[in-house]
């Protein structure tokens, strides 16, 4: 909007004193994430204050006594809050990036969409605990079928988008510098897969005051830069884009991406104010399940599907961890890998404080962005 807003103004007026900073995409994404920062700060503890009023409070509940005596102060916190980071969100990517990009308005989807799902599931869940309703949430089948269709109206809508593309119809892995063809349908399942595991990933992460907003925002971070390189020019006199230099795929237009990712950083920032030890707000499958879909979203407009597992390692761990923990405990007749599964609570119930483990998560968090990130010129 403001973008726009600046842009008919010059036109008119400001073209004789060269007022040009607006254009430049990095400038807009350091504002879009002061403006969702702020916005997040100061939504925050009106919105807590209301959950606090509607008695929407987390009650955690675990098959495993000495986790739900470890986790008893968590009772009664208010969950939801991932609502203030999805305002703070839409309010940075509105405000300062190119209404008219086709990227961000299925970036914007996506956040209304899966915040819709996460939302639903979220009510029903803790309406169901207060007034004793025996359904608890959204089934695991309903949550998927409407994840999925959010999944497929963006990787079709995508696939148009790349129509033009070269490089975007490519699969490309790290190491290798030529992309590999993928048909439609190919690319089309690929993209639905991805975006309900990534966002699936996140939500099970979401069990420590911290944990998946703090990965987060690493993950966000990182995926401003693979945005930018993955769009724009070297400089204004070179036009060679940093991802010839660096052999990535080119996709034009996707730098204006920078705006969304920058303000869910800012977002993230503020929400972690008041969600770091002791959390005064949890996220919920509000904030977990849209923020998950969209670290996997830039993943595949930048087509850095692969490069995506090693920059959200942590979450990669944690939905792993579940998944054989499930398929083992099932082939072994009762046996587990891990005391418990996401792995967090693994190392919760080993001694762990809740405080060494979340740091020590954003730690593996930084290594795992570092290493991804030193990985783009090794092509």
């Amino acid at each position: 909007m403001i973008y726009h807003l600046l842009d008919w103004f010059r036109e008119g007026f400001t073209h004789k004193i060269g007022f040009y900073a607006y254009e430049d995409v990095l400038f807009r994404a350091v504002m879009a994430a002061l403006t969702s920062l702020a916005v997040a700060l100061f939504l925050a503890p009106k919105v807590i204050r209301w959950l606090m009023r509607m008695k929407i409070g987390d009650r955690p509940e675990f098959h495993h006594a000495a986790l739900n005596e470890l986790m008893r102060e968590r009772a009664n916190t208010p969950t939801m809050g991932g609502i203030i980071i999805l305002v703070a969100v839409l309010a940075g990517t509105f405000l300062w990036a190119r209404l008219d990009n086709p990227f961000v308005h299925k970036a914007i989807f996506i956040v209304i969409w899966f915040g819709g799902i996460g939302a639903a599931d979220d009510w029903l869940k803790l309406t169901s605990k207060i007034r004793h309703r025996s359904r608890d949430g959204l089934k695991p089948w309903e949550k998927l079928i409407f994840q999925f269709g959010g999944a497929v109206l963006i990787a079709l809508f995508l696939r148009s988008d790349f129509h033009e593309l070269e490089d975007a119809k490519m699969f490309w892995l790290p190491f290798y510098k030529h992309g590999i063809p993928l048909a439609t349908w190919v690319f089309v399942i690929m993209s639905v897969l991805y975006i309900s595991s990534t966002s699936n990933a996140v939500n099970l992460t979401d069990g420590m005051d911290g944990l998946a907003s703090g990965c987060l925002g690493i993950m966000s971070s990182v995926l401003v830069v693979l945005c930018y390189i993955a769009s724009e020019s070297m400089s204004r006199t070179v036009r060679v884009s940093w991802a010839s230099y660096l052999l990535l795929p080119h996709i034009p237009q996707s730098g204006e991406l920078c705006i969304f990712y920058a303000s869910i950083t800012g977002a993230i920032l503020g929400f972690l104010w008041y969600n770091c030890h002791p959390a005064q707000v949890f996220m919920g499958d509000v904030g977990s399940l849209p923020l998950g879909a969209a670290m996997g979203y830039g993943a595949i407009v930048t087509r850095n599907e692969i490069l995506l597992f090693v920059i959200g390692g942590v979450f990669m761990m944690e939905l792993f961890s579940v998944i054989l923990q499930v398929f083992y405990f099932k082939y072994t007749g009762g046996k587990r890998i891990f005391r418990c599964a996401p792995i967090h609570h693994h190392f919760h119930l080993a001694g762990w404080s809740e405080p060494q483990v979340v740091v020590r998560f954003w730690l593996l968090a930084i290594a795992f962005a570092v290493l991804a990130l030193a990985t783009l010129k090794l092509r």
